[in-house]
């Protein structure tokens, strides 16, 4: 299987933006493509499309992009004939791509950046013993710089302030705004009344290095979206209803329990129901995690997002809407989403308890200069500048500088790091619950290497028309041949798959079907004997090293059969769970939380969704579904689990040097809040003190990339 790599997974470029957002783009799901040859193989295939005028696959969402006067219907068709899976996505539900906030601080930034320069410019004349009129007219002119570029380039700070205060506590932006603030105010008192001190230079200074931190730290979060959200966008949103005989297609919100709908093959189920028809091979890989395919017969429960393997079929609605199993599971991951977002990251844990310190010790400076001195206004300068040397900086920048390092350091190893707080969550781990199948297994079909060109081009042909997993697997396989040209090709639900080659019959399917004396995967041609396919379920690349490195108590939950998962079980020497729906594996991890576990969920399925999004940190392979991505902490971008250690081990040296950096910061406080107190700092050493502690932080930080 090929692998996807970084170099594979950029960011989404011009031509896929304008096409994402275009009035007639339409998104679909690809949750099978892994490569740049898929890639280009989807993308030639439907560039020659009547009424497709463009085609973007973007690898990191799996998601195919299409703009043009053409049906949905034949771009799922065209994609499927290529041996693809491909689901519709509804454009609508899902959010828009563009980082608006990214861009707002990235320009509010570049305005502080820009400001600051010029200022500390202006100051370079007053420090240099400029004073009467040139000083007054050179504090003038700052202040005409620095006032706006507050204004305007502290908004972030001015407005999280303001929401805590609002519902009454603090949080570091509360110091970082009076900071500013009072900063700017008293600059501007002192320059129209001709003192010989302003701050403009600190207060843009602080403004802008703030900014880096804040940027730094909307950089961590950005990659992070909503699983819930991805959920309900693979739902489907159109069901054909059968009334009198006769089928139409409805808006899913149409239906209601009790109607009769038709299921075609290869489409996603989109209720709940019971089947009509007499049997049906369905897919639950995404529901269960369960690697083979399931055989219904009439009578039983059908699942919304289960997969019509076989030919068409009908089921009876028994639930729809907001009742259905895959909207119940989205439910799940919101809920177990805003437990992880309830986590109280580092800084935020430091904020708490600097900033009421800090507004205490400048009260304390305002009230004992006015008591010893009796000059209010030079108190309130003292005052002001213990805010600004005190400013917390340096605090800010501890977390996002290291942060950012770290995840530009994993990337380059292969793991994409999602959510703001993971490393620090990664760092508490001490236990590991695997699923199985997709995550530490994949499927496969080994080709015998003495089949003939002629034998391998039909299994190609009759194994891209079906979509059982092990026909997908073969496709993997035997996508470098050209299929051959079959006719009357049927799929015989439960057996496998069949069709005229030259005139002769072939078959495709389980063994007792084509009269082998095997039970596995094999096919036939003509009178021939039947030719055995093995197809084990293969241990993912690295995992046994991963294992043995990880040095952590760990566990697998798979909703695997038993006999399969204890087979399993006994190859790689874990206690296995079998049996488990998604419901089971999120009571699992809560058992553990209980515990006191801090634990770290590694999965790939729609059932490890609500598991990944609950658990203290999680993980899931590049392969996975999309959704199940979304909630994950880390996706590993490498069909490779050799470096999964590598994460943790980064993680734990994240919080070192995190810790590392509010020792900095304290280091500095020492040092300067008692110049402050003497009333020796000037805006010049309060400016320069900040700059060496922010620069000195951000240096510490690139230690990072040391780590082994």
């Amino acid at each position: 299987m090929t692998a996807a790599c970084p170099a594979c997974i950029g960011a989404t470029g011009p031509a896929e933006f304008a096409a994402s957002n275009a009035p007639d783009a339409m998104q679909f799901s690809l949750p099978t493509i892994h490569c740049t040859a898929c890639i280009g193989k989807i993308e030639r295939g439907l560039v020659s499309q009547n009424g497709v005028q463009s085609v973007r696959v973007n690898l990191s969402l799996k998601r195919l992009t299409v703009t043009g006067p053409v049906q949905s219907d034949a771009i799922i068709s065209a994609v499927k004939s290529l041996g693809f899976e491909i689901y519709p996505l509804d454009a609508a539900t899902l959010a828009n791509t563009t980082d608006k906030a990214g861009r707002n601080l990235l320009i509010r930034m570049a305005v502080a950046g820009f400001a600051m320069m010029n200022v500390m410019l202006l100051s370079v004349a007053v420090w240099s013993g400029a004073s009467d009129a040139t000083r007054d007219f050179f504090h003038l002119i700052s202040a005409a710089i620095a006032l706006p570029t507050v204004a305007y380039s502290a908004q972030p700070f001015f407005q999280n302030a303001l929401s805590a205060l609002r519902k009454g506590g603090l949080n570091m932006d509360v110091p970082i705004s009076l900071a500013i603030i009072l900063a700017a105010g008293m600059s501007l008192f002192e320059t129209l009344n001709g003192g010989e001190h302003a701050y403009f230079d600190a207060a843009v200074s602080l403004t802008f290095f703030l900014l880096i931190g804040r940027y730094l730290d909307h950089q961590t979060r950005s990659a992070a979206r909503s699983a819930a959200k991805e959920l309900t966008a693979l739902e489907s949103h159109t069901a054909d209803r059968i009334r009198n005989g006769v089928a139409q297609t409805v808006q899913l919100s149409e239906v209601a329990v009790d109607d009769i709908i038709a299921v075609p093959a290869g489409t996603r189920v989109p209720v709940d129901g019971v089947l009509l028809s007499e049997a049906a091979l369905m897919d639950r890989s995404f529901l269960t995690g369960e690697s083979a395919a399931v055989h219904l017969n009439q009578g039983s429960e059908i699942q919304a997002g289960e997969v019509n393997l076989a030919g068409p079929l009908q089921i009876r609605a028994t639930a729809v809407g907001e009742d259905t199993t895959l909207r119940r599971m989205a439910e799940l991951v919101e809920l177990a989403e805003s437990g992880r977002n309830g986590y109280t990251a580092l800084a935020d844990r430091a904020a708490a308890i600097y900033a009421p310190a800090v507004h205490l010790l400048a009260l304390v400076a305002f009230l004992a200069w006015w008591v010893i001195g009796g000059d209010v206004r030079h108190a309130l300068n003292i005052a002001i500048a213990v805010l600004i040397i005190t400013c917390p900086c340096a605090l800010g920048l501890a977390v996002p500088a290291v942060t950012t390092a770290a995840i530009s350091r994993l990337f380059n190893a292969g793991f994409l790091v999602k959510h703001a707080t993971a490393l620090e969550r990664l760092a508490e781990v001490n236990y590991v619950v695997f699923d199985k199948t997709g995550t530490l297994t994949k499927p496969a079909v080994h080709v015998p290497e003495n089949l003939t060109k002629t034998e391998r081009a039909v299994a190609l042909g009759l194994a891209q028309v079906s979509h059982h997993p092990m026909s997908r697997a073969l496709v993997e396989q035997l996508q470098t041949q050209s299929p051959a040209p079959l006719e009357d090709i049927t799929e015989v639900v439960g057996q496998g798959v069949q069709g005229r080659y030259l005139g002769q019959e072939v078959q495709l399917g389980r063994g007792q079907w084509l009269g082998a004396s095997f039970a596995g995967l094999g096919m036939r041609i003509g009178d021939a004997s039947p030719i055995q396919f093995e197809a084990p379920e293969t241990l993912r690349t690295g995992v046994r090293e991963a294992l043995s490195e990880l040095c952590l108590p760990a566990e697998v939950v798979t909703g695997d059969a038993t006999e399969p998962a204890q087979s399993f079980a006994k190859r790689i020497g874990l206690k296995i769970t079998a049996n488990a729906r998604p419901t089971d594996k999120l009571e699992r991890i809560s058992a553990l939380e209980a515990e006191g576990k801090r634990v770290l969920m590694v999965g790939d399925g729609l059932n490890d969704t609500a598991a990944l999004a609950s658990a203290h940190a999680s993980i899931a392979p590049a392969l996975a579904l999309e959704a199940s991505r979304s909630a994950s902490d880390v996706v590993i971008l490498k069909d490779n689990f050799t470096a999964l250690p590598m994460v943790l081990r980064v993680a734990k040296a994240t919080q070192d040097l995190s810790k590392q950096n509010f020792a900095i910061a304290a280091a500095y406080n020492m040092i300067a809040i008692p110049i402050a107190l003497a009333g020796a700092a000037t805006p010049l050493a309060a400016a320069l003190a900040m700059s060496v502690s922010s620069i000195t932080v951000l240096l510490n930080s690139q230690r990072m990339r040391s780590v082994k």
